[in-house]
């Protein structure tokens, strides 16, 4: 790993980055599967429970509230009090809620549970950007960036590969038992293992190293003010509502993708697992490839704003345009191939857009840029499951497919006519 000079990074600056982006990966993995549980478990809670379509929507929409409103103080928070303790107690409350899930008897006490859930997610992610941003020079954060959102759709290709296996054999309620004491395993490897920069007595060749970025940034408060004043750059507002197209899009196909093999395409629950699983790890590949490769277009672009966004851009028109098909087509394995690409390119574009808010961010509001546009994401996130259920319930997937594609085609618009420079400090 070099800087943009050329210098090599030293031995423990990397060595700190390989086990940073690990431990990233794997909490990154369970807060996903922790995510895909109801979705994997859905028809199964909905005859347990005697639930509608549409409660069972509103029930998938109540995590995505939730994480929505939080994304607002805790980007400010991991700016303010570093990675390390806010992604650390996260991990604690999130695996709570979600071993609490398994212990629900209705479902007011289930739209509880998923809302703390989501509460307890929302530092996962600002964390991680923090994280980068500390331990990478700005040329470089593009493949980190992918590598720790490569997380997302791991765990939502392992959820209905791991867990449809385990309901095939357990109660439902197991499932949210298991996976929130997975979390706190998690939680005890991030606060053995993980330091910010500021708890390291670093050499002056590592200070030098991180002096260009992250070193001097730790130590910068964040006032409110200053994260208010995020609000006031057109920017900010682009990259929310290009994000909440993003999103929606994604969470169309995370909620109620093995529902729509099931009901839609008529496929058993066991096949539905592994077919639901392929879109996720072709995710995964996407990740880590628009993470590398926004790293070259940066590279070769006017400014690294320029190049993140049409990376950003041009991968969720992709996701539009493979939407349609997806819907329309009488092919299931068709479908599901197009279902892939859509989920590839989505990933991709989420891979993006946090390197876009590494780049457009002033150096000590990385994080809190970051939450601000993911909070305009899970805003479509919360609203897509909704939609669909409803949507579905009354005209079939289809339609409701192909209003994702429009949300995502806007969003791409959004980026492209609205994000045209970085903030200035």
């Amino acid at each position: 790993m070099t800087t943009t000079s050329g210098s090599p990074a030293p031995p423990r600056i990397r060595r700190i980055q390989f086990l940073s982006l690990s431990l990233l990966v794997l909490s990154g993995a369970i807060n996903y599967v922790d995510r895909a549980t109801l979705a994997v478990a859905n028809t199964s809670i909905v005859k347990d429970m005697g639930l509608s379509l549409g409660q069972m929507g509103l029930l998938l929409s109540a995590f995505s509230w939730s994480y929505a409103l939080a994304q607002l103080p805790a980007g400010a928070l991991a700016d303010r009090l570093g990675a390390r303790r806010l992604l650390g107690f996260g991990l604690i409350a999130w695996s709570i809620a979600q071993g609490a899930a398994g212990f629900v008897q209705n479902f007011f006490q289930f739209v509880v549970a998923r809302i703390l859930l989501g509460i307890g997610e929302a530092p996962q992610f600002p964390s991680a950007a923090r994280v980068v941003s500390n331990w990478y020079p700005p040329a470089q954060r593009g493949a980190p960036t992918g590598v720790f959102n490569a997380a997302s759709p791991l765990g939502s290709a392992l959820a209905p590969l791991i867990l449809t296996q385990a309901l095939l054999v357990l109660d439902w309620r197991w499932l949210f038992i298991l996976t929130g004491l997975a979390g706190f395993f998690a939680a005890a490897l991030w606060f053995a293992l993980y330091r910010d920069p500021a708890d390291l007595p670093l050499t002056e060749e590592e200070r030098a190293y991180l002096a260009e970025d992250g070193a001097k940034r730790e130590t910068e408060t964040v006032t409110f003010a200053a994260w208010a004043a995020l609000f006031s750059h057109r920017a900010t507002w682009g990259m929310m509502l290009g994000f909440f197209g993003s999103v929606y899009l994604n969470w169309v196909y995370l909620t109620w993708l093995p529902a729509y093999l099931v009901n839609e395409r008529h496929m058993s629950l066991a096949s539905s697992g592994l077919m639901a699983s392929i879109p996720f790890f072709c995710g995964f590949v996407g990740c880590l490839v628009a993470g590398w490769l926004s790293d070259q277009i940066s590279q070769r672009s006017a400014s690294p704003v320029l190049g993140r966004r049409r990376a950003v851009a041009l991968a969720m028109f992709g996701m539009a345009a493979f939407t349609v098909p997806a819907a329309l087509a009488e092919s299931n394995a068709f479908a599901v191939f197009c279902i892939s690409v859509v989920i590839f390119l989505a990933n991709a574009a989420s891979a993006c857009s946090w390197a876009l808010a590494t780049a457009v961010a002033p150096p000590n509001r990385v994080a809190s840029l970051g939450s601000l546009q993911n909070f305009g994401g899970f805003l479509g996130g919360a609203l897509a499951p909704i939609i669909t259920g409803f949507i579905a319930q009354t005209h079939g997937f289809a339609p409701a497919l192909l209003v994702g594609a429009g949300f995502a085609f806007l969003g791409a618009l959004s980026y492209l006519f609205l994000v045209r420079a970085p903030i200035k400090a």
